[in-house]
């Protein structure tokens, strides 16, 4: 089943902030997204559900496997096109806002093309 782009939302930021903060917990991912915690909380249940992350019983939510590559195929994007539109001159916020947007709906094959360009770019 396809994940909808909320849910890469949430799964990129759980693995952001589980890198910054080591334990992730659904208040941290509301500050983090700017959204409140109900919302977070039945967002999580539907992550838990299709088997992307573990909450433990103190409330600390995990990445599974699955939960994991998603969330890094997702940030992986999203750092490349934040990159790659700042060296096109786009401000630093506009070109991160802009990444989030491109991140979920290109394709495989276009991003990894636009990977290889970037990088042959880069070593120039």
């Amino acid at each position: 089943m396809k994940i909808q782009e909320s849910g890469e939302d949430y799964l990129e930021a759980i693995l952001v902030l589980q890198e910054k903060k080591g334990q992730v917990h659904a208040i941290d991912i509301a500050h983090h997204l700017e959204f409140s915690k109900p919302s977070v909380s039945r967002a999580m249940k539907l992550l838990r559900e299709d088997g992307d992350v573990t909450v433990s019983p103190q409330g600390t939510i995990e990445l599974t496997g699955k939960g994991r590559e998603i969330a890094e195929r997702i940030y992986e994007r999203h750092q490349l096109l934040t990159r790659w539109l700042t060296t096109l001159g786009v401000s630093a916020a506009q070109a991160a806002e802009d990444a989030c947007r491109i991140e979920h709906d290109i394709s495989a094959e276009t991003f990894a093309r636009l990977k290889e360009h970037i990088g042959s770019v880069e070593k120039k």
